[in-house]
């Protein structure tokens, strides 16, 4: 979290004890109990972040079954695409895709040898 989170930002989590010592380092941190059936209080809930890697998940499932370490960043890169663009349709998200690769071009190189 620290190398991909802004500190500016507000970081809502479950209950579970590992996120209380990095969560006072961002702006704020409120935490929801799951144990005692509170997914939601005010604001602060997991959903989005659950639904996120719900989407991640079924995509490793279902199409892609196994990712190399060094391509995670780029997967990851799809898949906030993906989810940031999930309430338009096929058609507009393939415009908005396409916007992305104007005056690029894709040179997939083997990873050197070790």
């Amino acid at each position: 979290m620290r190398l991909h989170v802004a500190r500016d930002s507000a970081i809502m989590t479950d209950e579970a004890g590992q996120y209380r010592p990095i969560g006072r380092e961002f702006a704020s941190h409120e935490a929801v109990t799951h144990g005692q059936e509170e997914y939601v209080r005010g604001d602060a809930h997991s959903n989005t972040v659950e639904g996120y890697f719900s989407l991640f998940k079924r995509g490793l499932n279902g199409t892609f079954h196994h990712i190399g370490a060094q391509y995670i960043d780029q997967y990851l890169a799809e898949f906030d695409f993906r989810y940031s663009h999930r309430d338009i349709s096929d058609g507009r998200r393939t415009v908005e895709g396409l916007k992305k690769v104007r005056g690029k071009r894709l040179m997939l190189r083997a990873p050197a040898s070790a």
